[in-house]
C-alpha cells in the first residue's frame, strides 16, 4: 500500500510498503542484516547480487553491487542510522560507485540523491510483518516531485525483491 499522507514536517510523501512474512522476525532481522543473507535475495527480481559488504552499526554502510541481464553492474549503499535488533532499522539508501560514494541514480538526473527508510518488524504467531517507509531528505522540489510520480514504480520493483526474500525465507526453513 502508498500511504497518500504526508509524514510530520515532510513536504513530501513517504512510500509505505507493507509485507507479511511465514519466518520469525529473527530471521528477517537476519536477513536484511548479513551479507551471506543478503547476496541471496537483495534487489529487483532482474538484478543479481554481485558483492555486500555489511558494516552493521549506526554510521555503518552495506555497500553492494548487482549485475543485470546484460551484465551490467549497479553499485548502492545503505547508511545505517539506528539499528534495534529485531525489530527495527533505520537507514539511508542511495546509489553509489565502486568505493562507496553517492551518485545519482544511472536513469534520472532528477531522482533523490538520499532516501530515508525506517524498516520495521513485527511477529504474530511466528509470522512477521515487515513494514518500510522511506522518503528522499534533502531533496529539491524537482526531486520530491520525480520520488512522487515513481510511487508505483517503486512499489513494483520492491514487490519483487520482497518475492525474493519470500523464497529465501522458506529455503532456509525447509
Amino acid at each position: 500500500m502508498i500511504d497518500r499522507q504526508p509524514s510530520a514536517g515532510a513536504t513530501h510523501q513517504d512510500l509505505v510498503i507493507t509485507r507479511d512474512f511465514a519466518a520469525p522476525r529473527e530471521l528477517v532481522f537476519k536477513a536484511f542484516t548479513e551479507a551471506e543473507r543478503l547476496m541471496q535475495w537483495w534487489g529487483p527480481k532482474e538484478l543479481t547480487m554481485h558483492s555486500a559488504t555489511v558494516d552493521l552499526r549506526p554510521g555503518g554502510v552495506f555497500h553492494f553491487s548487482m549485475r543485470g541481464p546484460d551484465g551490467a553492474e549497479l553499485w548502492g549503499k545503505f547508511v545505517y542510522r539506528e539499528i534495534t535488533p529485531p525489530e527495527r532499522l533505520v537507514f539511508t539508501n542511495s546509489f553509489s560507485d565502486a568505493q562507496g560514494n553517492t551518485v545519482r541514480a544511472p536513469w534520472s538526473a532528477t531522482w533523490p540523491l538520499e532516501i530515508l527508510n525506517t524498516l520495521t518488524l513485527t511477529e504474530h504467531e511466528g509470522k512477521t510483518t515487515l513494514t518500510l517507509r522511506g522518503g528522499p531528505i534533502n531533496a529539491t522540489p524537482t526531486e520530491l516531485e520525480e520520488f512522487a510520480a515513481m510511487a508505483a514504480s517503486m512499489h513494483e520493483g520492491f514487490g519483487g525483491t520482497f518475492d525474493k526474500l519470500d523464497d529465501y525465507l522458506a529455503s532456509t526453513a525447509a
